[in-house]
């Protein structure tokens, strides 16, 4: 699992999101409904390199989820970031570069590689976000950053109790996806089914994601513990314009891009694995 999406239907097949790619698109006709599982292959291995070039400057991740998530993320100046989905590292350089320490991981090793080069002073670690993030102490991260990613994940629940568990009280998360309403306008179906999907696309990349409605990552953020302080549903910028007028309209008329959550610890709940310390005065 790497950190941000690639091109899926039509709206991807015009130039296809991700974190860090503005992938080709699917062939026509290759979507099919498989097995309710995305896996654990590390999707985005194979093809990392060209990711990090498409995303660079790309339209969808240079001015189009990257601004949105970091405009959520706020003042990071000191503050200790857990960059989840970390891809090759571009989101975790611009964290850098504004003074913030960056912890790092991808299910990618090629995306680790690429994320060390870029960022050298950041640590970095592969990782699967199916496993708990056992590496990391409660409390110990003020933010957490997973763009583009959250579909790749078969557990989204327990991947989001692990934030919880390792954010402190006073953090927030903030993710970004799909937006939900572009997903059921390309692909069709029950708007509400939890479903995954996998396509093959016209780069020859077979990709496997989830669809699921907006209501079912609202719920999953409550059940791990969060609340949703905002939510927005953003525009590309002005420079991205002139990489593509056509599509820049489009994405300031129509819900079918992207959609970001910051979402914080509920105070009257305690994180599920988290240490308690005893009771002062009980034996």
């Amino acid at each position: 699992m790497s950190h941000k999406v690639p091109a899926r239907g039509r709206f991807r097949a015009e130039a296809a999101p991700a974190k860090y790619s503005d992938a080709p698109g699917r062939a026509a006709g290759q979507t099919d409904a498989v097995t309710d599982a995305v896996g654990s292959r590390p999707q985005y291995d194979s093809h990392a390199e060209e990711f990090l070039e498409r995303a660079r400057e790309g339209f969808y991740n240079a001015h189009y989820d990257r601004p949105a998530c970091l405009g959520l993320l706020g003042e990071v100046a000191g503050r200790r970031i857990l960059d989840a989905a970390c891809g090759p590292g571009l989101y975790a350089e611009e964290l850098c570069a504004r003074g913030a320490e960056i912890v790092g991981l991808d299910h990618s090793p090629r995306m680790i590689e690429l994320a060390r080069q870029r960022v050298p002073h950041g640590e970095f670690r592969i990782h699967d976000l199916a496993r708990p993030l056992d590496w990391l102490p409660d409390a110990s991260v003020e933010l957490i950053l997973f763009a583009l990613a959250l579909e790749y994940i078969d557990d989204r629940v327990a991947m989001l109790r692990e934030f919880r568990r390792v954010l402190r009280p006073d953090g927030a998360l903030v993710l970004s996806r799909p937006h939900p309403t572009g997903d059921w306008i390309r692909h069709g179906g029950n708007y509400f089914d939890v479903r995954v999907i996998e396509e093959t696309w016209s780069s020859g990349w077979t990709m496997r994601y989830w669809l699921a409605p907006l209501e079912r990552t609202c719920a999953e953020l409550h059940e791990a513990g969060f609340l949703i302080e905002r939510l927005i549903e953003p525009r590309p910028t002005g420079p991205a314009a002139a990489i593509d007028a056509e599509r820049y309209d489009r994405l300031h008329r129509e819900p079918t891009g992207f959609l970001a959550i910051r979402a914080i610890p509920d105070p009257r709940r305690a994180p599920a694995g988290a240490s308690v310390p005893p009771a002062v005065g009980l034996q």
